[in-house]
């Protein structure tokens, strides 16, 4: 089904983000199934927030962080407080664009839901971003006004026909706040108004604005509830920032949805989160691979008993991590694989599903396929792109790569996958990280997994280094475990090890030392375009 949107229908007074949607034959296709279907007029922050206080959670804890514990009709009445600010202060109206920039916090999610309930449009931003990278996010969203925490707002008065309200200590937004009514009535948006526009990554260059409608938010947390299976009494925790879909999703869409608790770390990296899993008792935890590992490292032990749900995506889940966690707490991670142009996870599994190493099948309302070069499907047992459709789908705000990404109607995500005869979908790299090497298709995250079942490496990153005679060559970047030293017998046992675990022309050629963690993006991704420069050439 090739859904044309009716641009006519829209409350949007600011028709800036609606102006900017793709035409309709470059928009994908959709899946339409009953389960994901939603009424024609929608505000996901009030049928969020007041979908649970009317279904008795007013009452029950929804946010805790390490200076707030806000029931549901708290943080209902914070984020009308703050809605109130953005209308009467600043005269937002619908369409309008609010930057949000702050930490995983109570008021950074009360900010994000009085955005949607303005009917605007939420543009929330990584804390690390400076500002030569938020200059690009402002020229493409074009923001009226910004939230930000108070100690992160300095960037933000570079632009300075923007104004900037911050909470916190010595912020200006609570002395509007003790002036505003605690009332307020969310705007009546349609189910296909733009709610906020998520950016991608940018690591190729000028980062794509992806639009969501109210409707998507809702289809993500309604769809990967048939993996999560959560429920009122469980408390949600997780690493990956609320400006990142993964974080947004695991850390207020889905527990708000089922009323359920979120709490947040006091510290970040792997020993705040864990020391937050243990002090609230969490039971279902978002996070990346490289933060399951570390926990399981932390010396003294910190207890995760408390866990029932992991869900891993961000980066794929090796499958050593993968046994290791299940060894250590009795619990399968369970694996996923979404896209800021999908909004979420499209592909998983849980429980008898799990097939350790794949990351699963499509979830409830998404189709997928493995495509060739020419946009054909490949039978299976064949590596090649992988192609999604969905109840949502990729579109960009005013970019000509919305062609490159949607492709006879389907989302080409730029993942190189392999399905099975039995449905089941197993990643193979990014398309960028396939090494070709003398003719062979080499993925280097299937050589970082190899290197990691070795008890000698702590941490690996694998790239294609130029080489005249073969193209490329198989170069890994490895950080020792401790107690284990550089030298050049550990590198051959090291490659003899994956000359005997996987097919031995995949095997490293040359093996780099260092002594430091390999880097990581704000969500824990390794960056793979970095090691290079780690190394001599």
């Amino acid at each position: 089904m090739r859904w044309q949107i009716d641009r006519d229908k829209t409350s949007h007074v600011d028709t800036f983000v609606m102006d900017g949607l793709p035409p309709d034959e470059q928009l994908p296709e959709l899946v339409d199934v009953p389960e994901l279907s939603y009424p024609e007029r929608l505000n996901a922050a009030a049928e969020l927030l007041g979908g649970a206080i009317s279904r008795g959670f007013g009452t029950k804890n929804a946010l805790v962080d390490h200076e707030n514990c806000w029931n549901y009709t708290e943080l209902d009445v914070w984020s009308n407080r703050i809605a109130n600010v953005l209308v009467d202060v600043h005269g937002i109206a619908p369409g309008n664009r609010v930057v949000l920039r702050g930490i995983n916090s109570t008021w950074m999610v009360a900010a994000w839901f009085a955005v949607l309930k303005a009917g605007a449009v939420a543009v929330a931003t990584m804390p690390m971003l400076r500002e030569a990278e938020l200059q690009k996010i402002y020229s493409t969203a074009r923001p009226t006004v910004a939230l930000s925490e108070y100690d992160l707002d300095r960037p933000l008065h570079v632009f300075s026909d923007v104004p900037v309200e911050t909470w916190g200590p010595s912020g200006t937004l609570a002395e509007l706040m003790a002036d505003a009514s605690p009332d307020f009535s969310a705007i009546d948006t349609y189910s296909t108004d733009p709610a906020l526009l998520g950016f991608t990554s940018g690591t190729t260059g000028v980062p794509k604005a992806t639009i969501h409608f109210h409707r998507d938010l809702l289809a993500v947390a309604d769809s990967f509830q048939t993996v999560l299976r959560a429920g009122p009494d469980d408390v949600f925790v997780g690493s990956p920032p609320l400006a990142f879909t993964f974080g947004l999703g695991g850390l207020v869409l889905f527990p708000t949805r089922v009323g359920a608790s979120t709490a947040f770390a006091s510290t970040p990296g792997p020993e705040g989160l864990a020391a937050c899993i243990a002090q609230h008792r969490a039971t279902v935890c978002f996070t990346a691979p490289t933060a399951y590992k570390a926990m399981l490292d932390l010396d003294p032990p910190v207890d995760l008993s408390s866990l029932r749900r992991c869900v891993s995506a961000g980066e794929t889940l090796p499958l050593r991590t993968y046994e290791s966690f299940l060894e250590r707490t009795g619990l399968q991670l369970i694996d996923g694989i979404g896209a800021t142009e999908m909004l979420h996870i499209f592909i998983s599994a849980a429980d008898d599903d799990i097939r350790p190493g794949s990351t699963g099948k499509p979830v409830l309302g998404f189709e997928a396929q493995v495509i060739d070069d020419d946009g054909e499907p490949v039978s299976d047992g064949t590596v090649g792109r992988l192609a999604v459709k969905g109840p949502l789908g990729c579109r960009y705000l005013s970019d000509a790569r919305q062609q490159e990404y949607v492709v006879n109607g389907w989302n080409v995500t730029g993942d190189a996958f392999m399905r099975d005869s039995d449905g089941y979908f197993w990643y193979q790299a990014r398309i960028d990280d396939m090494i070709v090497s003398s003719g062979y298709n080499i993925a280097g995250p299937e050589v970082e997994e190899a290197l990691l079942s070795h008890p000698a490496v702590a941490e690996v990153g694998v790239f294609g280094s130029p080489d005249p005679d073969r193209g490329s060559l198989v170069r890994a970047v490895v950080r020792l475990a401790d107690g284990f030293e550089a030298s050049d017998q550990i590198r051959r046992e090291l490659q003899e090890y994956v000359k005997a675990s996987i097919a031995p022309y995949k095997y490293p050629r040359v093996i780099d030392f260092v002594a430091d963690p390999l880097p990581k993006t704000a969500t824990g991704k390794l960056q793979r375009k970095m090691l290079p420069g780690l190394v001599s050439s």
